[in-house]
């Protein structure tokens, strides 16, 4: 008799609000500035607030999308994904915020930095909404209004720079 034996998978949640949470205790720079009271989430959101022009609903919308867009690029380095405008708006929030995004690298990218490295010109290829397909597949709740109001239209990133989305 044989018995096949499958790895184990990688048991995570996928509520973008824990996972950021959770890197919390990574965080090795500025930890004064960082975690002075609030969680991670809050300070983001408040952050996106901060700098632009939305409601409180649509920045826990496009951070949320951030979050698993960032960590499944991460966790998935060999699939090419990328972004509309919108949901770059947390994406950079994510990389702005030096720390918070270091410590996202630790736990999510085996301790190394994920570059982010656009071109000039947007895509129109449709890899936006291929990336919220992977996502869906990898298990993330999808925000398919926040993905599909940009189309086709697509970050210009650069998968052929080593561990860059």
């Amino acid at each position: 008799m044989t018995i096949a034996v499958q790895p184990p998978t990688l048991a995570r949640t996928s509520d973008p609000e824990q996972i950021l949470n959770a890197v919390a205790p990574s965080i090795e720079h500025l930890t004064v500035n960082i975690l002075d009271g609030g969680t991670l989430w809050e300070r983001e959101i408040a952050l996106l607030l901060r700098d632009n022009t939305m409601v409180r609903n649509m920045a826990e919308r496009i951070l949320g999308q951030a979050v698993a867009y960032t960590v499944c690029a991460m966790e998935n380095p060999t699939v090419h994904l990328g972004v509309g405008e919108l949901v770059d708006i947390g994406v950079h929030q994510l990389i702005l915020d030096t720390p918070v995004y270091f410590a996202l690298c630790k736990v999510h990218n085996g301790g190394r930095y994920k570059h982010h490295a656009p071109f000039i010109q947007r895509r129109s290829d449709g890899l936006c909404l291929h990336t919220a397909d992977f996502l869906a597949a990898d298990g993330w709740d999808v925000d398919e209004e926040l993905w599909t109001i940009d189309g086709a239209n697509c970050s210009p990133c650069d998968s052929k720079v080593p561990d860059s989305h």
